[in-house]
């Protein structure tokens, strides 16, 4: 069942306090509260995806450096004005703006 978020609805038609619900996808919207029976509107939620490409799973592929090289990619990070050092995979050490990386560079 879902976790619905609903808000009282103040006079001024602003919205007040706000609270959770389980419901059923086949129960309808409430109207009131169900405590207080003060009027309500359900607020709209970006949906939770979890799992392998959350946000958070995709942060730790990212700064995973031995995944990145073993899978063939090159990591670099800022590490001055201008320029970044390398963390993982194959390519020069460092890049910079003064020295653009050459086509020989990257076998």
């Amino acid at each position: 069942m879902p976790i619905y978020v609903y808000e009282t609805i103040l006079p001024d038609g602003e919205g007040g306090e706000q609270f959770e619900l389980f419901q059923q996808f086949s129960d309808a919207p409430l109207t009131e509260h169900p405590e207080t029976g003060e009027p309500v509107r359900r607020v709209i939620q970006p949906p939770f995806i979890g799992g392998s490409w959350s946000d958070s799973a995709m942060k730790k592929n990212v700064s995973d450096d031995k995944k990145l090289d073993r899978l063939g990619f090159t990591k670099y990070v800022k590490a001055g004005d201008g320029f970044y050092e390398k963390r993982a995979g194959k390519g020069p050490d460092v890049i910079s703006k003064d020295k653009p990386i050459q086509p020989k560079d990257l076998k």
